[in-house]
């Protein structure tokens, strides 16, 4: 698990006003991480293209473009000129060593953003569109420095930005790198390391990025068991059932000792899944929302009522009875983006569009979640947040395989199967959701191609 931050500009001033460091030593060490990773990667003489802009991240190139000289074929372009105090020492400093300036994008074998990254705080005019649109058409390896250009601290696009396969941060993971429409950009992102350890560099935070390393798998340790030992989930079916099935067979793949459907009419189940018309008695959790649809009102009220821990999905969160346990403890509850807005409205939260939600999952979320501090909530898209009392866990293994019909009723299973294992809410539900996406990373077949069992099956062998 890793910290992640909304800015480290603070990070950055501490460093200078408690460690000695100027900002010159940070900025040698962020060219050099970049510097590194080309120098790994590419053989000397190769070409590279730096494009700087007029401030500090600007400068972070130019002084890149010194660090590369001699080695490779530096081609440096700064189309807005060096305004900066910093970015104005280290264009004397390339110009001094000869580094070569150029005037157009040429066609280089690696391509570097260091135009604004973390700085940009409004939207992009039109010579920067057209600058960022020049090398985004360029072929090569593209290196962000710190943040593509054109994404702003809220993680937005403005309007457009470059696509790097490579984003090499500076200090520490900033949460405009996470947010769902910038996905596509960031490519793998990196840390550059700025004259200290992360431990030493990075401050409190109330943001976390889950790694495969945090995944911890229910295995069953106690050899003088039996099945009650591991829980009994109950999982309500509404009018499409297969969402429900789907949830009770990822709950039993899981590690729960016992998995019953709850439906009026009878059923032709697989062995391993038991119905009820009521929730047994030994029911230690419950699964509901999945695929709900039209269902009795007292019932729902009853079984929403319960203290059995809960996780709720799709169809409740646009039900007002919801609206009675958002305060409870042992409630898990996993929207997608348009279930969420539901959500803020019904609570008086917020009255936004699925658009604005998508640009700002952060600070909805964190609203949200401070408000009702003791509900896990869970919201579903390419970055997975999970948050409780406004601290954030984001989990972007995801992939787009996952973006299918199922998929999501078989996360809710994962989730109400470690619940009936006794995981805290929270525990249950960063678990289930990085069971869920390495799953679904694990999948060898063509991306189009899985269906929700087959998530299943590959929760089966992690």
């Amino acid at each position: 698990m890793q910290k992640v931050f909304y800015e480290v500009g603070t990070l950055d001033q501490n460093c200078y006003d408690n460690y000695g460091l100027s900002e010159d030593i940070l900025m040698e060490h962020a060219a050099n991480s970049i510097a590194s990773n080309i120098e790994r990667n590419f053989k000397e003489k190769q070409s590279v293209l730096i494009v700087s802009g007029p401030g500090n991240n600007g400068a972070d190139g130019i002084a890149l473009a010194r660090l590369l000289y001699g080695k490779y074929d530096v081609n440096l372009a700064i189309p807005f000129g060096a305004k900066s105090p910093m970015a104005k020492l280290q264009l004397q400093r390339a110009r001094l060593l000869g580094v070569k300036e150029v005037n157009t994008l040429v066609q280089c074998d690696v391509i570097v953003d260091s135009l604004f990254g973390s700085g940009l705080n409004k939207p992009l005019d039109e010579s920067s569109v057209k600058v960022i649109n020049g090398l985004n058409s360029l072929n090569g390896y593209k290196i962000a420095c710190d943040i593509p250009s054109g994404i702003n601290n809220d993680g937005q696009i403005s309007p457009i930005c470059f696509k790097a396969d490579i984003t090499i941060t500076m200090g520490a993971l900033k949460s405009a790198l996470f947010n769902d429409e910038v996905k596509d950009f960031t490519g793998v992102i990196a840390i550059a390391n700025l004259g200290v350890q992360r431990s030493v560099y990075e401050a409190k935070t109330d943001m976390f990025l889950l790694e495969k390393g945090d995944l911890k798998l229910p295995f069953r340790e106690k050899l003088n068991s039996h099945k009650g030992d591991f829980g009994h989930l109950s999982v309500i079916l509404g009018d499409k059932k297969g969402a429900g099935l789907l949830a009770a067979d990822a709950g039993f793949a899981f590690g729960v000792g016992l998995v019953s459907v709850i439906a009026h009419e009878e059923l032709n189940l697989p062995y391993h899944i038991m119905q009820s018309h009521s929730l047994p008695l030994n029911t230690t959790a419950i699964a509901i929302g999945m695929g709900l649809g039209k269902y009795d009102d007292k019932e729902i009220k009853d079984i929403l009522q319960q203290d059995t821990p809960k996780v709720i999905d799709a169809d409740l969160c646009y039900d007002k009875n919801i609206l009675e346990i958002l305060n409870n403890k042992n409630i898990v509850i996993t929207p997608h983006p348009k279930e969420f807005c539901s959500l803020l409205k019904l609570t008086d939260t917020a009255d936004i569009r699925v658009e604005v939600l998508q640009k700002n999952r952060f600070e909805y979320l964190k609203i949200f979640s401070s408000k009702f501090p003791n509900l896990v909530v869970l919201l579903k898209g390419a970055n997975t947040l999970i948050a409780q009392n406004g601290i954030i866990y984001i989990n972007h293994i995801g992939r787009p395989v996952i973006s299918q019909g199922g998929s999501g009723d078989v996360l809710t299973g994962l989730i109400g199967s470690l619940l009936a294992q006794k995981y805290e809410p929270l525990e249950a539900a960063i678990q289930a959701s990085l069971a869920h996406t390495i799953a679904s990373k694990n999948f060898k077949l063509n991306n189009y191609a899985m269906k929700p069992q087959d998530i299943i099956e590959e929760v089966k062998k992690l």
